[in-house]
């Protein structure tokens, strides 16, 4: 039994009664699918029906016209005739039942109307048993129960119709039996109508599963149909089949479409010829389209296969599924199965992909593939036994082109260095752009150290060759910082750290030079970490002071003005030099609160404790200088101390106006307006400009003590200097001030030069505010003196 049966006949089995006769609709169906359909076909054989009837009629008046009288024939004949034919006209009025809603009421009086047909040849029989014979009831019965059978078994039958006529004439043929006193008859005739009934309603049962199957499977092919339609109208699939030679069979118009060409032209061609293009001359395919023909050739299932085709002579991708077909039985017929042109999702991808490992600006490798670069580069170290590298690269000067002529140069200078550097690597090196303007090259195999450092000699020499950028002539220098894996770490990480501390070596030895890491700096930056934690919280726990280093006048060597100096004592590393942690609070920014601290700090002592012509100088960094409430700050320290903003001279360096001129002229500028007086500290040894001098009214310019030195070795550059900066001095109407001279004879030569201050450790060295007290005491012959 197949499974289709199986199914029906438990369908069947699960019908009520009411349901296969008609009085009920099985749930979730449609009346005139099912019911409608049993009444609709009874006008198929209307004329067969009336005959069948007629003939039978006059059968029996044949066979016992002898016995029964004519008139009683005759009167019966009527009504039988008359009840088929109302019969008839019954079943033709319910020829549209299956296209319309028929009630039970309609039902029901056909039903009544097949129920006079058979209560007429229930007369029938009891005539003939009344006025014939034994054998002309048995025959009139036979054709009786002839007729019970006809319309049990035919399928042009109402269940309902033909259950009463069985009824009917058995209720006939019943009585007929009993007024021949035969038992064994009577028993026959209850027993064959009964049956028929049966009979009628397992048929019906049947019948009515076989229409719900009928009704299911026709919705779930038209709902199929749409399904299929709805996908060859969508914008972006369509369907595909082919035979077993692999030749497209049913093209569709939107596959046919996607070839570009017509459905006809490409009906029984090679599907793989029409999608592989030139290729199919060359035989050099694309690996996609050897995949796809192995999934055809193995028969195999194969969903989402991305394949690359050519169609009228362009590359397109193409997404493919696809199914063997197979008969009922099991024969193989074919393949049959989607697609879709995916060919701008693809490019998508792609593009995503790539902006996910390549630097927009440069093109160069980013971030994220350079670390999968090393990483690979390691584990074939560790495979092979071998030694790969990393070098670190960070433009010298690029913030200062960046800010003084605005990203887009920036950018542009970027550009070009990775062009330069892209032409300076070989085979198994890749270099690409960490972020900023810092870049990273990754050396897969490293077996001759001298690489290394001819690559690094090579990338600071060509980057730091001028670049012609927007009729401008641009430099900038580049520092690199090399670590060898996996001697110098066997993580990504580890190395990229190890790399940046030798070139942090490198930046602050001055740049343009390579450093190979070295366990040592591994060393310092954990002190540098722990230098940081602890500065921190310094300020909380007042761990610093300061010290004051006198400033003289160059003619008299009377003291003018103390420098302050800040000194930290911490609990954890001792006396921390100014050289160590001033730059990392500078980093950190916590130079900003420290600043703030000393201005205050030395304004109160100054205020407290010196005489009214005494001076105090403050340096100030340019972090300071660039926040919004600089001058705040200093007018709280002033009013807070009650110093006199005349005795507050602010000490800069030339590095302010590398970050933002504007704001740093506009802060100074307030604080003279106060009173104060601003000194340009370590002038000449960065970026000078004479514009700062013409721009700002500084008091005093500090001459830095590389160029006192310089001087006392009498070079002549260092000399040209200090008197070039002196006589610039004296014609502005700024006074000078020379630093670091340590014995008579530089104190001499500073004289000899015109410098106006003299600073150094021939006159002081930093010292507590206490000692302060003692050097201003002797000067003035002060009783404090005397009993030191």
């Amino acid at each position: 039994m197949t499974d289709q049966a199986t199914t029906q006949k438990a369908k069947a089995a699960s019908l009520s009664i009411r349901q296969a006769i008609g009085f009920e609709t099985p749930e979730g169906t449609n009346w005139s699918l099912v019911h409608g359909q049993q009444y609709a076909v009874l006008k198929d054989r209307v004329g067969a029906r009336v005959l069948l009837h007629l003939v039978s009629f006059a059968l029996v008046v044949f066979t016992v016209y002898q016995t029964v009288p004519v008139a009683a024939l005759a009167a019966w004949g009527l009504g039988l005739i008359s009840a088929v034919l109302y019969s008839a006209r019954a079943d033709i009025r319910l020829g549209d039942a299956d296209s319309r809603s028929i009630s039970v009421t309609e039902m029901e009086s056909h039903a009544l109307t097949t129920a006079a047909k058979g209560a007429m040849w229930s007369v029938g029989l009891i005539l003939c048993a009344v006025y014939g014979q034994l054998g002309d009831t048995l025959l009139a019965w036979t054709i009786a129960a002839m007729l019970v059978l006809a319309s049990s078994a035919s399928r042009y039958g109402a269940p309902l119709s033909s259950i009463t006529f069985a009824l009917a004439a058995g209720v006939g043929g019943l009585v007929a039996s009993l007024i021949d006193f035969h038992p064994i008859l009577a028993t026959v005739v209850v027993l064959s109508t009964l049956l028929a009934v049966f009979g009628v309603i397992e048929s019906a049962r049947v019948s009515v599963a076989v229409r719900l199957a009928e009704a299911a499977m026709q919705e779930k092919s038209e709902v199929v149909s749409m399904l299929l339609r709805e996908f060859e109208e969508g914008q972006a699939d369509w369907l595909w089949q082919v035979d077993t030679g692999r030749r497209l069979r049913s093209v569709s118009p939107r596959f046919a479409f996607a070839l570009g060409r017509e459905p006809a032209e490409i009906e029984g061609g090679s599907f793989l010829q029409l999608i592989s293009g030139d290729c199919w001359q060359t035989g050099r395919f694309p690996q996609s389209l050897h995949d796809l023909a192995d999934k055809l050739k193995r028969r195999q299932n194969f969903s989402n296969l991305e394949v690359k085709v050519t169609i009228g002579g362009q590359q397109r991708w193409w997404e493919l599924s696809g199914t063997p077909i197979v008969d009922d039985r099991g024969r193989y017929q074919g393949f049959r199965g989607v697609g879709s042109d995916i060919t701008e999702q693809r490019e998508s991808s792609e593009k995503i992909a790539y902006l996910a490992r390549y630097d927009t600006l440069t093109h160069l490798p980013n971030r994220r593939m350079l670390n999968e670069a090393l990483g690979e580069a390691l584990e074939h170290a560790a495979a092979w036994r071998s030694r790969c590298a990393l070098l670190m690269i960070d433009l010298d000067r690029f913030k200062g082109i960046n800010d003084s002529l605005g990203h887009l140069v920036g950018d542009r200078m970027l550009a070009e260095v990775a062009s330069r550097l892209k032409a300076l690597v070989r085979d198994g090196e890749t270099c690409g752009r960490l972020g900023g303007d810092e870049f990273a090259v990754v050396l897969r195999e490293t077996s001759d150290r001298s690489r290394i450092d001819t690559l690094a000699r090579e990338i600071i020499q060509r980057l730091s060759e001028p670049y012609q950028i927007e009729n401008h002539t641009l430099y900038v220098g580049a520092s690199v910082g090399s670590a060898i894996g996996p001697r110098d770490g066997r993580t990504v990480e580890e190395l990229l750290r190890n790399a940046d501390l030798a070139l942090y070596r490198a930046k602050d030895e001055g740049g343009g030079a390579h450093r190979e890491f070295e366990p040592a700096l591994h060393a310092n930056a954990e002190e540098r970490r722990l230098i940081e934690n602890s500065l921190r919280h310094a300020l909380a726990r007042d761990e610093f002071m300061l010290h004051y280093q006198p400033v003289v006048d160059a003619t008299t060597e009377e003291v003018v003005s103390f420098e302050a100096l800040i000194r930290w004592n911490s609990p954890e590393h001792g006396f921390v030099s100014p050289a160590k942690f001033i730059p990392l609070a500078e980093d950190t920014r916590l130079i900003v609160p420290i600043g703030n601290w000393v201005m205050e700090r030395a304004c109160l002592e100054a205020a407290e404790n010196w005489p009214e012509h005494m001076r105090v100088n403050v340096n100030v960094s340019p972090e300071q200088l660039l926040e919004t409430d600089f001058v705040g700050s200093v007018v709280r320290a002033l009013s807070q101390s009650g110093l006199n903003a005349k005795r507050l001279e602010i000490e800069v360096t030339e590095s302010i106006f590398l970050r933002d001129a504007s704001i740093a002229r506009e802060a100074l500028e307030r604080c003279m307006a106060l009173g104060c007086s601003i000194a340009l500290d370590d002038f000449g040894t960065g970026y000078s400009s004479l514009g700062y001098l013409r721009r700002l009214k500084f008091s005093t310019i500090k001459v830095d003590r590389s160029f006192v030195q310089g001087a006392a070795q009498q070079s002549p550059e260092s000399l040209a200097i200090i008197r070039a900066v002196v006589a610039m001095a004296d014609s502005l109407g700024m006074t000078t001030t020379a630093e670091g001279v340590e014995n008579d004879e530089e104190a001499q030569m500073i004289r000899e030069l015109g410098c106006t201050k003299i600073q150094g450790y021939h006159f002081g060295r930093p010292m507590p505010a206490g000692d302060v007290l003692d050097v201003m005491a002797r000067q003035t012959g002060s009783p404090r003196a005397e009993s030191a």
